[in-house]
Order: structure tokens, then C-alpha cells, then sequence
């Protein structure tokens, strides 16, 4: 019973290239996985409308941030279409050494930041079942410009070429389908979503082409 009570939490790690619904997906499987906790990140970016500081982000400005870096502040932090963002290692480790379980949305760079630092962490990456699909979803946010969209999309291949770096990987060709598997990695049934499985390789190369 003592070691239940002392068990450390576990931080997932998820990361995708814009456009791949990992934002949709992190939030229905918060929804749906109570023992959860978000840990939210530093930005350095504008909220957008929807966007409550403190919830969403802790939004900041440039100067504090990097104040912030050379204090060693944060478990990982990275640089991301011109604005900065990271994850405080303070917060991390309290809840972590608490017995609370993490899942923290961040990007390829970052999650290979926290995979350095902690080994344990559980990283999972998230593939679209097309580029066109990318596309697609990248527009129906209507929140970029044709140039910003246009840069993500070149910015996408370098971030899709990452997925053999993590240790899980999940497609979202069907959203709830996505959900249910993210739902079984949490719950420890996580066999099925290496990354090494024999028929992600070719899937995967199909997307950087």
C-alpha cells in the first residue's frame, strides 16, 4: 500500500506537426482520463481569441522568457514559427515526485529535450493519414495567413520525419479511432503502438514525399 501511495507520476509526451489534431485529440483524452493533469506551457505568442492565460498557456513576453532560460527554469524549450515556448521543470517535478500523472503538448524539438532529461517520459507522436489531409486541416482552422500556411506546411516535413524518434506513434485517419488509441497507451495497453511496427515505415515515408 506504502509504494501505491509513493508512486511517481508518469509525463506523456505528445507531439505532431500543425495540422494534425493533436490539439482536438490532447483535449478529449484529458476529458476522458480524469487522472490526468495538463501541464501548461510558457509562450511567448499572442493568445488567440479562445485563449485564457493560466489555462491554455502562461503567456509572456520575450524578455521574461529568456530570463527564464538562463535561470534554467525550464525542462524543455524551443523556438516555433518566430515565438518561444517551454515547459517550467519546477512544476513538472513537484507534481511528478507527487504521484501525478502529466501530459504535455509540445513540439518534435522539445520532446526530444525532455527525452534527454528523462528517459521515462512517454512519448507519443502523432501522424496525419495525408499530406493533402494536413492541408486540409490547416485551412479549416481559418486562423492563419496563405503565407503562414504555406510555411507550416514546409515546416511539416522536417517535423514528420521525427516520428521514428518516439517511442509510440498514433495515425488520426479517424478521430475517435486516434482517441481510443492514445486512451490505451495512457492505460499501460501500449504494445500495439510502437513505433517500430512493421507497417508504420512505408505509411511514414509515404507522408514526406
Amino acid at each position: 500500500m506504502s509504494s501505491d501511495l509513493h508512486r511517481r507520476g508518469r509525463l506523456f509526451v505528445i507531439a505532431a506537426p500543425s495540422g494534425t489534431g493533436k490539439t482536438s485529440l490532447v483535449r478529449a483524452l484529458m476529458e476522458r482520463s480524469p487522472s490526468l493533469a495538463f501541464s501548461i506551457s510558457h509562450t511567448t505568442r499572442q493568445p488567440r481569441p479562445n485563449e485564457i492565460d493560466g489555462r491554455d498557456y502562461h503567456f509572456t513576453d520575450r524578455s521574461r522568457f529568456e530570463n527564464m532560460i538562463a535561470q534554467g527554469e525550464f525542462l524543455e524549450h524551443a523556438e516555433v514559427f518566430d515565438n518561444l515556448y517551454g515547459t517550467g521543470r519546477r512544476n513538472v517535478e513537484s507534481a511528478l515526485e507527487a504521484g501525478r500523472d502529466l501530459l504535455l503538448e509540445i513540439d518534435w524539438q522539445g520532446a526530444a529535450q525532455v527525452r534527454s532529461r528523462l528517459p521515462e517520459a512517454i512519448d507519443v507522436f502523432i501522424l496525419p493519414p495525408s499530406r493533402e489531409a494536413l492541408e486540409q486541416r490547416l485551412r479549416g482552422r481559418g486562423t492563419d495567413s496563405e503565407e503562414v500556411i504555406q510555411r507550416r506546411l514546409k515546416d511539416s516535413v522536417t517535423e514528420l520525419s521525427r516520428w521514428h524518434e518516439f517511442r509510440y506513434v498514433v495515425v488520426n485517419d479517424h478521430f475517435d479511432r486516434a482517441l481510443a488509441d492514445l486512451q490505451h497507451i495512457v492505460a499501460g495497453d501500449a504494445a500495439g503502438y510502437r513505433s517500430d511496427r512493421s507497417e508504420l515505415g512505408a505509411f511514414a515515408s509515404s507522408l514526406l514525399v
